[in-house]
């Protein structure tokens, strides 16, 4: 996980540079009817103001332009990227930018969505020692996406990754927003308050996490292919449902991460049961619980 820690924070900060040296235009249509934001990655479409329908994201845009408040669904176009990771709309650090979606995001086939950031962990494109201010009302849906990676933010609804990544490798991509950054594909949710379930299956990437959560409802990981043998950190999340962790390659482990086990009010399975003692860290560290009952 140090490893990825390492390169988001990269990430930040390039597309930090990126966003705050273009002269990128805001979303159209601020109506009833959907708006659209557009841009590139040398020159990312703002996304700022007030939307009372959907937003379609199409190539790239940023939410940098201070609040960003969408009354409808936000909806990530095939290939495209958003970058949700700043805390102020100024260079010098004054104003804030957020975004607010009321319904729901759909993350659709090969888009990136990068929402909420956080120290430490994933550091804000602007401020590595600010936090992030994002709130989704409804759903996070992400459907064969290329990366998904969510901070120190509150869901009102489900958070689903389901299939996509950028396949089972730790090779930096050739094209895309990964090669710009120079990191291989990865997805993971960290700090992030969940008023339902958390959802992450049949991912095919480098590495993937799930780390201190908040999770009203349940916990379900299954099928997911990674790289990275230090992968499937799924660890120090507070779950008051279940959590289930079935046919993962690597099988749900602490890595390098240092973490603690889940603690979970409601049952366990697979992986992630209460008897599944694994090195804390690995390989060698002294066995500890992934999951305890509370």
């Amino acid at each position: 996980m140090l490893k990825m820690i390492r390169l988001a924070s990269v990430a930040s900060l390039v597309l930090a540079i990126l966003v705050m040296g273009a002269g990128a235009a805001a979303a159209e249509a601020h109506h009833g009817q959907s708006s659209t934001c557009t841009g590139t990655l040398t020159a990312p479409g703002v996304l700022a103001g007030t939307f009372r329908g959907n937003v379609v994201i199409k190539g790239v845009c940023a939410v940098n332009g201070g609040a960003a408040l969408i009354k409808g669904d936000l909806i990530l176009a095939p290939g495209s990227v958003l970058n949700a990771t700043f805390a102020h709309n100024d260079v010098a650090g004054t104003g804030s930018s957020s975004l607010t979606v009321r319904g729901d995001v759909k993350v659709q086939n090969g888009a990136t969505l990068g929402l909420g950031c956080e120290p430490n962990f994933s550091p804000c494109s602007d401020d590595p020692n600010a936090t992030g201010q994002n709130r989704v009302s409804g759903d996070v849906q992400a459907n064969q996406a290329l990366g998904v990676l969510l901070h120190a933010s509150k869901i009102g609804g489900n958070v689903s990754l389901r299939g996509g990544g950028g396949g089972v490798t730790c090779a930096i991509p050739t094209s895309g927003i990964f090669a710009l950054l120079g990191s291989p594909v990865f997805s993971d949710a960290e700090d992030n308050n969940i008023g339902g379930n958390l959802t992450i299956a049949q991912l095919h990437t480098c590495w993937m996490g799930a780390l201190r959560n908040h999770v009203r409802g349940s916990i379900f990981t299954a099928h997911n292919t990674m790289a990275d043998p230090d992968a499937n950190e799924v660890l120090a999340n507070h779950v008051r449902g279940s959590i289930a962790c079935f046919n993962n390659s690597p099988a749900t482990q602490y890595g390098d991460s240092m973490s603690s086990p889940n603690r979970v009010r409601g049952r366990a399975f697979g992986e992630c049961s209460f008897n599944v003692r694994k090195p804390n860290p690995a390989p060698s560290g002294p066995l500890a619980p992934i999951s305890v009952k509370v």
